[in-house]
């Protein structure tokens, strides 16, 4: 896969990954890290699809989709960028993808949680088309709330009920 600048390369992330994948989370987010634990179920788990930007060599973002069995709605868990390369077009283009990922999965809709303080992501997920539809109170571990959005990418939206788990969405 690759999207985005020209020396910008984008794939599935593989376990030789996950030392990378957990300095980005360290950097991206003060709190509700994903833990080594997880990043190694995510690799290898047939319900995820866990992609990574590369440039020059250097891992430097990820986007993480969650698929549910028999759900036309699926969920980017999460998405980081190293700082040194934010505002470079790592987001922007791990988004597409992640959607591209949604529909090579034959789901429709992709959703997502953003902390409401978090104007840049809310920004980016508004300009690619993301359309808010919710909010979650007290959701994320500093006490902020999480801001829900959705991308139709095919077919009709589908609105689900009940709180999902928790995310680095943004």
């Amino acid at each position: 896969m690759q999207l985005g600048p020209a020396d910008l390369r984008i794939r599935r992330a593989k376990r030789a990954d996950i030392d990378d994948l957990l300095r980005i989370e360290e950097r991206a987010f003060a709190t509700d890290r994903i833990p080594r634990r997880s990043f190694h179920r995510f690799v290898a788990s047939p319900s995820s699809t866990l992609l990574v930007a590369m440039r020059e060599g250097t891992l430097v973002g990820y986007a993480l989709v969650l698929i549910r069995a028999k759900a036309a709605v699926a969920r980017l868990y999460s998405i980081a960028t190293a700082p040194e390369a934010t505002r470079r077009g790592v987001g922007s283009a791990l988004l597409a993808e992640a959607e591209k990922a949604t529909i090579a999965r034959k789901r429709t809709v992709l959703r997502l949680e953003v902390h409401a303080k978090n104007a840049a992501a809310i920004k980016r997920y508004r300009k690619a088309g993301y359309v808010m539809f919710g909010r979650y109170s007290d959701y994320y571990a500093d006490g902020g709330d999480a801001l829900r959005f959705e991308k139709r990418l095919t077919g009709r939206a589908i609105r689900g009920s009940g709180r999902s788990s928790g995310t680095n969405a943004g």
